[in-house]
């Protein structure tokens, strides 16, 4: 795969994109399919077979794109994120578009969301108080984005000074939301 591909995908702000249902969020998977069609016409999807783990079931989804497989796997869930007993055909197939999106996600579009979802059950990412600077007109990135920022960052061989320099502010994690747009944006175009 083109370095320059995930990056391009990665630097996508998909927020917009981003459905809220029970106070969980998730991307659409048709509008995560129509972006990645865009970039890679030929790209391509299937689901392994789902596979069953005591009475609930597991699916899986390959995609590929940019000449590079990636697969996904997700349990089948609830609506509070909690693996389904027996599981219906409807809930089968609504966790396989949800693996679907995710399989896309590790191609770069929207990862940043996954970030932290490894953490235990019950567990936050811990976080220093934001300072206020100049700049502080809405909530600074979170710990995830600010990882996934940093990565960029190394990436497109800049250095976290500069855009602290650049936007006035004491680090990086003060970064408000509109800034880290841009700064995704800037990081595309040096990496292309």
């Amino acid at each position: 795969m083109d370095s320059n591909q995930f990056i391009r995908l990665a630097g996508t702000n998909v927020n917009e994109y981003v459905e809220h249902k029970n106070g969980l969020s998730y991307l659409s998977w048709a509008w995560a399919v129509d972006q990645l069609l865009r970039l890679d016409p030929t790209a391509t999807w299937s689901h392994g077979e789902p596979q069953k783990w005591g009475d609930t079931v597991m699916v899986f989804c390959t995609v590929t794109a940019f000449g590079v497989s990636r697969t996904a796997q997700l349990p089948v869930m609830d609506h509070r994120n909690q693996a389904i007993a027996n599981p219906d055909a409807y809930a089968v197939n609504t966790a396989m578009q949800r693996a679907l999106t995710k399989s896309i996600a590790l191609h770069g579009l929207g990862l940043y969301l996954y970030a932290g979802e490894d953490l235990p059950s019950g567990e936050e990412p811990t976080r220093t108080a934001p300072k206020v600077t100049a700049l502080r007109t809405e909530r600074a990135i979170s710990p995830a984005q600010l990882r996934y920022l940093r990565r960029l960052i190394a990436e497109a061989k800049t250095s976290e000074q500069s855009i602290v320099d650049y936007f006035s502010l004491d680090r990086l994690e003060d970064l408000p939301m509109k800034a880290f747009d841009r700064v995704l944006k800037s990081l595309q175009r040096r990496s292309a």
